[in-house]
């Protein structure tokens, strides 16, 4: 499959706005490119046109990529009931509520199975996909049964770029501790870096950029700035609890004004190139 997976250090440093920003500049190169995320956890759905349930982001993704949302962009919606328990969205229908263990013990090999046919069904329409990860790839106490991080960039087989939320501080140590907690054949397919929520003059940054580059090996691609009201609603698993519906906004401004924002703050030609070189592997 060709494309690439967006991780984080943690959960908020943006993953989901940078897969919207980067769906839109794919598609206004011409690219037909579409958003995935394997399991969204999130009280706040879109509805398709055909009816279905699907994580918010990556309905406002595909809006950004110019194509029709399906539940293949997002396979598993988990809908906290409790601190305990999820009701689970699978392919658009709700179908059972589980608590976290039950989830693991009983739902793992049937959420990995879903992740595979939507990645599938992805890759026969699509040119290109841009993965969105979830929280951080190196929870380790649960690792053995992840479908959101590696696991789904190992089944993709995609190279991976790691993001990083400058704004909240410790951006050295998240980035460097996340790269050592990876496995090894894991790290080998981070091939990018990109600290997000910068504030304030770049060329004081600029020492950062190179001490990141020396220490890990991996370029940075892009120190994006703070985005004050971008207009594009954004993933929220714990503020609200009440469940909210959304349908197709039909704005278009606002995608376009945030491609242009990030693009310019990107190493663009240098992702491109990460992507292509994998898939020439």
């Amino acid at each position: 499959m060709k494309g690439v997976m967006i991780q984080g250090t943690a959960s908020d440093v943006g993953k989901s706005l940078i897969v919207t920003a980067l769906c839109r500049i794919f598609a206004n190169e011409g690219v037909k490119v579409a958003p995935f995320k394997s399991q969204n956890m999130s009280n706040y759905s879109y509805l398709t046109v055909d009816g279905n349930e699907m994580s918010r982001a990556q309905g406002i993704q595909a809006e950004a990529a110019r194509i029709r949302p399906t539940v293949w962009m997002n396979p598993i919606l988990l809908k906290p009931r409790s601190d305990q328990t999820s009701e689970v969205v699978y392919l658009g229908k709700a179908i059972e509520t589980f608590s976290g263990k039950e989830y693991r013990d009983q739902f793992y090999e049937k959420g990995i199975e879903v992740i595979k046919e939507s990645l599938i069904q992805l890759e026969s329409e699509y040119e290109m996909v841009v993965i969105e990860g979830a929280g951080s790839p190196v929870e380790l106490n649960l690792n053995d049964s992840e479908m959101v991080n590696m696991k789904v960039a190992e089944l993709a087989d995609v190279p991976v770029v790691l993001v990083a939320d400058i704004d909240r501080g410790g951006v050295f140590a998240s980035i460097i501790g996340t790269l050592d907690l990876l496995k090894p054949s894991e790290r080998q397919r981070v091939k990018g870096i990109i600290i997000n929520k910068f504030r304030g003059d770049l060329s004081l940054f600029e020492d950062g950029i190179k001490l990141i580059e020396e220490k890990t090996g991996i370029p940075v691609l892009g120190v994006l700035p703070f985005i004050e009201n971008h207009m594009i609603e954004v993933e929220d698993s714990l503020s609200v609890a009440t469940e909210i519906m959304i349908e197709k906004d039909g704005s278009d401004e606002r995608f376009e004004k945030l491609a242009d924002n990030m693009k310019r703050h990107l190493k663009w030609d240098l992702l491109k190139e990460i992507i292509h070189q994998w898939g020439r592997r």
